[in-house]
């Protein structure tokens, strides 16, 4: 049975790990539930109707820190155990090898200045960013009284 925290419970606090102790050791894998890659920032509503189509898929959802997007796929890694360990530790991929609780998300929040996770908010966004005065970037609505032949 794992003594690990449940996500979401009281744990030890950064500060208070025992000089020469592992985060890794109190963690639920933070870091194993997701995969964030840098993505070229939209400069015109085009790019932003791509990343529409994206978030439309399951798990898929964007952010921005400081001024630089990330796409961020909600998905879990198929190495990780019930006990939230590696199941190959000795043999992980260099990226897992580098990254260091020095600088984990550990204690973070999660919470974003700017995250769009439905195709509504990128929308809603793309009129607020790109459109022109005057212009409405939206396909106009069907004429409910058109008849269909």
């Amino acid at each position: 049975m794992s003594t690990l925290p449940a996500f979401g419970t009281n744990r030890i606090r950064r500060e208070d790990l025992p000089k020469g102790g592992n985060l890794c050791e109190h963690c639920t894998a933070k870091c194993c539930h997701y995969i964030a890659v840098p993505y070229e920032t939209p400069t015109e509503a085009a790019d932003m109707e791509y990343i529409r189509w994206i978030v439309l898929h399951e798990q898929a959802t964007f952010f921005k820190e400081d001024e630089d997007w990330y796409l961020l796929v909600h998905v879990v890694c198929e190495k990780l155990g019930k006990d939230y360990r590696c199941g190959v530790y000795e043999t992980r991929p260099q990226i897992c090898r580098d990254y260091t609780f020095d600088n984990c998300e550990y204690d973070e929040d999660w919470t974003y200045d700017f995250y769009l996770e439905t195709h509504e908010q990128v929308w809603e966004y793309t009129e607020a960013r790109f459109q022109e005065k005057g212009q409405d970037i939206r396909s106009r609505k069907p004429d409910p009284l058109a008849v269909v032949a």
